[in-house]
């Protein structure tokens, strides 16, 4: 399927020069705004930085409008009451996932977010998202990532490679980067919808993990990181790079030229 490509108006371009001149051919933009739901909050992350970071970061990017839903605290355990409505994702072009609530495990409560995304809905998810859910024994959550993990090795700083330098999204993503002081989840399962975009080895094992990746999930795409524990993360050039032209890939934005 093709996408257009629809050009960066000067403002925007003059902006993405400014705000990553070492990144700024490699953006995409578009004429329409994005509307795009960020859910955060729970345990083991400051949320409130990595929020602002990422709101920041993504500004080049195109004009999203976030509305952002933090809640359930520091615990591992919660449920967002925005998805009581069986009509939530309706006004949202894509939901970035970057919460960590690991004891969640209601089969309705999950299936009420997957069912969404699986009938359409773009997904971003980031770092902890991918241990949300954890303890449920049924699998649409790790469905919808296109990964399976559970537990991660140290921090460290770790060097990514790229093993899909075709794809639209690692346009302009340096060969050799490493990651600022991060957590390396170990993905036990790529899904057979998901394609692996970058790898990172384990210190510990010396076995490759998927790092970031792209998945299919029903009608929708979906872009996920497991790197973004720490702040620093958050302001790194080259990860929110990957992320801004995840989020556009995911809906649709960037030409598949490549792919």
């Amino acid at each position: 399927m093709k996408f257009p490509r629809v050009l960066l108006s000067a403002a925007a371009l003059v902006s993405a020069v400014l705000a990553h001149s070492a990144f700024a051919d490699h953006h995409e933009s578009h004429d329409t705004s994005i509307k795009a739901l960020l859910v955060t909050g729970g345990c083991c992350h400051n949320y409130k930085a990595q929020t602002d970071a990422l709101k920041d970061g993504l500004t080049p990017y195109g004009e999203i409008l976030w509305t952002v839903i933090n809640e359930g605290g520091r615990g591992t355990q919660a449920q967002i009451d925005l998805y009581k409505d069986p009509d939530w994702a309706k006004k949202f072009d894509v939901v970035v996932h970057n919460e960590c609530f690991a004891n969640t495990k209601d089969e309705a409560y999950v299936k009420s977010i997957t069912e969404a995304h699986k009938a359409g809905v773009p997904g971003v998810v980031i770092h902890c998202a991918m241990h949300t859910y954890r303890a449920a024994p049924f699998d649409d959550w790790r469905q919808f990532l296109g990964v399976t993990s559970r537990r991660h090795d140290h921090q460290s700083e770790y060097p990514v490679q790229v093993v899909a330098p075709n794809h639209p999204i690692m346009q302009g993503f340096p060969e050799d980067w490493t990651s600022p002081k991060d957590e390396l989840y170990i993905v036990e399962k790529l899904w057979p919808t998901a394609q692996a975009l970058t790898i990172s080895i384990s210190e510990r094992d010396g076995k490759a993990h998927p790092v970031m990746w792209v998945n299919e999930f029903g009608g929708a795409r979906i872009f996920g990181t497991t790197y973004g524990h720490n702040d620093t993360t958050f302001h790194d050039k080259a990860f929110i790079l990957a992320v801004g032209r995840g989020l556009l890939w995911a809906c649709g934005r960037l030409e598949e030229e490549g792919h």
